[in-house]
């Protein structure tokens, strides 16, 4: 997908913003996008908006101008905004638009998100015994992987504290405040062996990217980031999953792994030519997990990789240099694009205090979202 480029990238603040809309915040984040660009909204050919709370992110257009486009709306859990950019650079792709936004907004309230089992296509017995929580999912996800590999829970805790620190830096994080990994383990357990501050919290805010074809990007801007590719698959029979009541054995790789091999193949290029790296850091759990599916390293690896600080923003592999998931929070529509943000504001060199050194020039983002399904995104200069 070498014939895309991103052009321009706007992010709203993640936190709490009281007496302010999503859509008001969308609204922000194209805006600052199109800046970034060079273009106005009228030069849009075609849009996509991701959101949970809000039905109509095409309604945003109300403070941006109707033009007419086709802008359609997209949810697809926390992968929302990893399939909004991947159907707009499918258009971009498939010659049928030049320009194209892909935005995500959310505003969600305080506390964990809830749903009802029945209404995802699961008995009503699986969410009246407590099954159908994620945050018990992923506890459950994480102590058999400790188990399997070896890994100490010491290692969540570093990987909590160094994106809780990585956002310090962050002005546009949620939680700015550093914490010890002393802090970190000293916090009440939630779901074992996961503690209150080895979890994201769902917060509010929105991000957007333009995107156009690669052969025109110079015309808008000096530094376009180009999609190399971008992939988004589900799980697979017998595939662990939160939305699953039962799983075939031997388990099977899940989504992330099959999204991520497909997105390296498309790109034409392996794990070890990647400079910085986004994932999915619901809970620490996730991200030490995700590191081995995603192809960054084997299995088990990742108590020496953490300990020996491959990962932080100075290291050989450093993941999460916004701070993630845990330090941002998860606004669903938002999270994904917020990722590209950051991979676009690294790769041009922009990223202020948490930028990666040496010049990097590949970046790698991944989200995983509930029931079941990956999105990867690769993109370079």
């Amino acid at each position: 997908m070498d014939d895309v480029a991103i052009i321009g990238v706007g992010l709203h603040p993640f936190g709490r913003f009281p007496g302010k809309s999503a859509v008001e915040m969308g609204a922000d984040a194209i805006r600052l996008a199109l800046a970034d660009a060079g273009v106005e909204w009228r030069d849009i050919q075609v849009a996509f908006g991701g959101s949970y709370e809000v039905d109509n992110p095409d309604s945003v257009v109300t403070y941006l101008g109707p033009t007419g486009i086709p802008f359609t709306n997209v949810y697809n859990g926390c992968a929302t905004g990893a399939s909004s950019l991947d159907m707009a650079a499918k258009m971009v792709s498939f010659g049928a638009y030049d320009l194209a936004l892909a935005v995500g907004m959310d505003k969600h309230p305080a506390r964990a998100f809830s749903a009802d089992s029945v209404e995802y296509a699961l008995p009503a017995w699986y969410g009246e015994t407590g099954h159908f929580l994620t945050t018990k999912y992923f506890g459950m996800k994480i102590n058999r992987y400790l188990h399997d590999h070896d890994i100490s829970q010491e290692t969540l805790a570093r990987v909590g504290a160094k994106n809780f620190r990585n956002g310090s830096l962050n002005p546009n994080a949620f939680r700015r405040q550093p914490l010890t990994e002393e802090q970190i383990l000293e916090s009440r357990v939630l779901n074992y062996p996961l503690r209150q501050f080895m979890f994201c919290a769902p917060d509010e805010g929105a991000a957007a990217v333009v995107l156009c074809r690669a052969d025109q990007a110079h015309r808008y801007t000096s530094t376009p980031v180009h999609l190399r590719s971008t992939v988004v698959r589900t799980r697979q029979l017998g595939a662990f999953e939160v939305h699953g009541t039962w799983a075939t054995l031997p388990v099977v790789d899940g989504p992330t792994v099959q999204a991520s091999r497909a997105a390296f193949e498309l790109a034409g290029i392996g794990p070890d030519e990647v400079d910085v790296i986004q994932l999915q850091d619901t809970e620490a759990g996730a991200e030490v997990i995700h590191m081995a599916e995603t192809g960054f390293c084997a299995h088990g690896e990742q108590e020496q990789l953490v300990a020996e600080g491959a990962t932080e923003i100075g290291g050989r592999l450093p993941v999460n240099t916004d701070g993630g998931l845990m330090a941002n929070g998860e606004p669903v529509g938002a999270s994904g694009l917020r990722q590209i943000h950051e991979l676009t504001q690294q790769l041009r060199g922009r990223a202020g205090e948490r930028q990666v050194p040496g010049g990097p020039k590949v970046g790698f983002a991944q989200l995983y979202g509930a029931p079941g399904t990956s999105g990867v995104t690769i993109v370079s200069l």
